[in-house]
């Protein structure tokens, strides 16, 4: 098999370590194995995309050394993803519902009240020609979700090995906004179906979606008439040195950030690439070395601890072991 990757931010803020690891653990499974590492610009978000993070992202990539074979955004493929809406439309696969936020709230509040997951109702497809027009009426405007199976879906995760979902306690996902924005999941599956994307290496926080979106791999790939279902690897999520969560800390973590602080790109991807895994964490400023040691099969299942006295001491060895005159 092939093996295509691809890393997916949203220009609409800057890197930091955890979304940088998601990275650099794809670019060294792709180089690792011969295939192809592709940056995808996830910018459907027009309001909040922005040229300035764009540039940001490439080149934090570039100064660590994450080199792609292939780029694109995915503002320039809005046709395709709407000639797959209107075909999911037409087969009855992505239905209009008129909820407002604050009605699937009260929704929700109720069905947890009688002891029920906060599944949506699907109350939307009962709705008659003449209900939907007197609501149109109003002004509201569809959001359209995709009609699960409602069935277990289960894949063999590289990483958590057979993991199952039950989609009957998910609720159908909506694909599209009320305003005709793509939300995240459609355009990313019909690209990883469009480019041949082999692996799906992502944080353990998509264990769910990902239960969806293989459902709706299965539909694309039969009216796009090629692709597969990829493998997937859904690794720990990081945390602090206290175990703590990092999120409120990206900000400080950014990798624009780090490098404006002086340290050594080879002290972030020696961190990252084996943060987390059963393998020594050690200084090496040659990031195929990393790759040739690279192994889904090290990888462990709790929550991996970052902490930034790590970063510097592999730093400062970094420095140490550099010929004299070569440290900037």
């Amino acid at each position: 098999m092939s093996v295509s990757v691809r890393f997916a931010p949203s220009p609409t803020g800057k890197l930091h370590v955890g979304n940088v690891r998601a990275a650099l653990w794809n670019w060294l499974f792709a180089r690792k194995s011969g295939g192809k590492f592709i940056l995808r610009i996830d910018d459907t978000d027009q309001e909040r995309s922005t040229a300035e993070y764009e540039d940001g992202i490439r080149q934090d990539l570039e100064w660590l050394g994450l080199s792609w074979d292939e780029t694109f955004r995915q503002s320039a493929r809005f046709g395709e993803y709407d000639a797959v809406a209107d075909q999911l439309k037409a087969d009855g696969l992505l239905y209009p519902c008129y909820e407002t936020p604050e009605e699937l709230e009260r929704k929700r509040r109720l069905q947890r009240a009688r002891g029920l997951p906060p599944v949506y109702d699907r109350a939307a497809l009962a709705l008659s020609a003449e209900e939907i027009s007197v609501l149109e009426s109003e002004g509201r405007r569809p959001h359209w979700r995709f009609k699960l199976s409602r069935k277990e879906i289960k894949w063999d995760d590289l990483i958590r090995g057979e993991t199952s979902v039950d989609t009957a306690n998910v609720s159908d996902p909506v694909l599209i906004r009320a305003d005709g924005v793509y939300l995240y999941t459609l355009p990313s599956c019909v690209d990883d179906v469009d480019y041949g994307i082999s692996h799906v290496i992502r944080g353990e926080d998509h264990v769910t979606n990902t239960a969806v979106q293989i459902e709706l791999f299965e539909v694309l790939t039969k009216l796009r008439g090629k692709g597969s279902v990829p493998h997937f690897a859904h690794h720990s999520l990081l945390v602090g040195a206290d175990g703590a969560g990092l999120s409120k800390r990206f900000g400080s973590l950014s990798i624009e950030a780090m490098r404006a602080d002086g340290l050594e790109a080879a002290a972030v991807t020696s961190l990252l690439a084996r943060l987390g895994t059963s393998l020594p964490i050690e200084a090496i400023d040659a990031l195929p070395l990393l790759a040739e040691g690279f192994s889904f099969g090290a990888v462990g299942r709790a929550p991996a601890r970052f902490d930034e006295k790590d970063l510097t001491a592999l730093n400062a060895k970094l420095l140490h072991d550099m010929p004299f005159g070569a440290a900037a």
